[in-house]
């Protein structure tokens, strides 16, 4: 019998944190994040990293281990996260994965694994001198969307670094990024359990309002200068929250004009979150406004396992 990784997902400020608290404090488990900017050191009002209260004694794993100058990508996540999971599970614990970055959960729960594919350097170049033009990001994205429409769906118009390597790796493979991705899945190493954090959606997005507001009252716009004068890597800075603070700096926006961004660019996030795990069939939904309820539900499914 494959031992069991209980998985925790949802869009942004649904609850996840608080139910995987309380589930290991039930379980006798282990957290392990799943938060592509949770990752980093010093970044952790803008990534809503859980304080040291918060935590109630339970051990985080993927949690500040990168340095904010640093690129991470999915594949270090993976190599890690495994890694992580095969210790809580030696301690006779219980692995809980938490989080809301899809590509990170799905690495895990799929099993994709990774091959080196080889990078197009010249040719990367002309896609970032496209991207620099005036609606070149536009039309970086619709030729994605020729080749790869489903990668469309995931992939942030925005986050040109992740639609320029999936464009490279069109052009290396003569595959699509899609394509690649299914033909990486392996057999999984343990069960996963899957449990989605369900909201109204004009809830949701009330509570990330909510959570923005709170997010400058408790410091942001100076977390974001100091890393910002530190030094932050292309990765970290397309943190939400981050490039939109760090737009304010450059004296582009307003505060007001950032914040309200912010919110905005959060909610389009949680929809895409949303789409991104509703493609998986595995994933048992659950209505998270009551989080008693969840909690109750998770170890009752966990039991008739």
């Amino acid at each position: 019998m494959k031992p069991k990784v209980v998985v925790i997902v949802g869009p942004t400020a649904s609850g996840k944190t608080a139910v995987s608290i309380e589930l290991a404090k039930i379980l006798n488990g282990e957290i392990i994040s799943a938060d592509s900017m949770q990752i980093y050191k010093e970044m952790n009002i803008g990534s809503a990293k859980p304080t040291e209260e918060e935590m109630q004694g339970i051990y985080h794993h993927m949690i500040d281990v990168v340095d904010p100058t640093e690129n991470f990508n999915v594949a270090k996540y993976k190599e890690m996260a495994e890694e992580c999971i095969k210790k809580v599970l030696a301690k006779g614990k219980v692995p809980i994965i938490v989080g809301g970055t899809g590509l990170y959960v799905s690495t895990l729960t799929n099993g994709i694994e990774f091959s080196e594919i080889e990078s197009d350097i010249e040719y990367r170049k002309e896609l970032e001198k496209i991207a620099e033009q005036e609606n070149g990001i536009n039309i970086l994205f619709n030729q994605l969307k020729e080749i790869d429409p489903e990668a469309t769906n995931i992939i942030d118009k925005n986050n040109v670094r992740r639609v320029i390597r999936a464009l490279e790796i069109f052009r290396v493979t003569g595959k699509t990024k899609t394509q690649v991705d299914k033909e990486s899945i392996k057999e999984l190493k343990y069960n996963y359990l899957i449990f989605g954090m369900l909201w109204d959606r004009q809830e949701l997005y009330d509570r990330i309002d909510q959570r923005v507001d709170i997010m400058v009252e408790m410091g942001l716009v100076e977390e974001v200068e100091k890393l910002y004068k530190k030094g932050i890597s292309s990765t970290a800075i397309q943190g939400l929250g981050y490039k939109e603070i760090i737009e304010y700096l450059d004296e582009k926006i307003t505060l007001e004009e950032a914040i309200e961004k912010i919110k905005q660019e959060t909610r389009r996030y949680a929809k895409r979150q949303m789409t991104w795990f509703k493609r998986d069939k595995n994933i048992i939904w659950l209505n998270a406004k009551n989080k008693e309820e969840v909690v109750k539900d998770i170890c009752q499914s966990i039991r008739e396992e």
